[in-house]
């Protein structure tokens, strides 16, 4: 079995990681499910913008952890959860990096959400 490919973020291909001085708040079927003031925002080369929560200001209890997984050369293995209150639409609608690699780092222990699988993702400004 071969390694998995590495890659560094660089010129070619950036990928920052700041804090949002905002307010994060993702709803699914009318319930808020994340509420944050602590959220990262992670751009990655022309991609839009990711809003990664800590998983302390996530209703965890309302997520299910699927066996779907991906992996990113830049960030590494994700692992998923569904949101069982969404239904269908939120299969695999959340994303977390459990050991991201040092480049991203921060975003250990934070999820995200794919907007098209929520309800919301709601910014508010500081």
């Amino acid at each position: 079995m071969s390694e998995k490919p590495r890659k560094i973020p660089g010129p070619d291909h950036p990928i920052t990681v700041t804090p949002n001085p905002g307010r994060i708040v993702v709803t699914v079927a009318g319930k808020v499910v994340a509420d944050s003031r602590n959220a990262l925002t992670l751009r990655e080369a022309s991609y839009p913008a990711v809003q990664y929560i800590p998983r302390r200001d996530v209703d965890m209890a309302a997520l299910q952890r699927t066996d779907h997984a991906s992996y990113c050369p830049y960030k590494g293995d994700a692992a998923y959860y569904s949101i069982p209150a969404g239904g269908e639409r939120t299969v695999n609608a959340v994303w977390t990096y459990e050991r991201p690699y040092d480049a991203v780092a921060e975003i250990k222990d934070h999820v995200a959400f794919y907007p098209n699988r929520v309800d919301s993702i709601t910014e508010q400004s500081a």
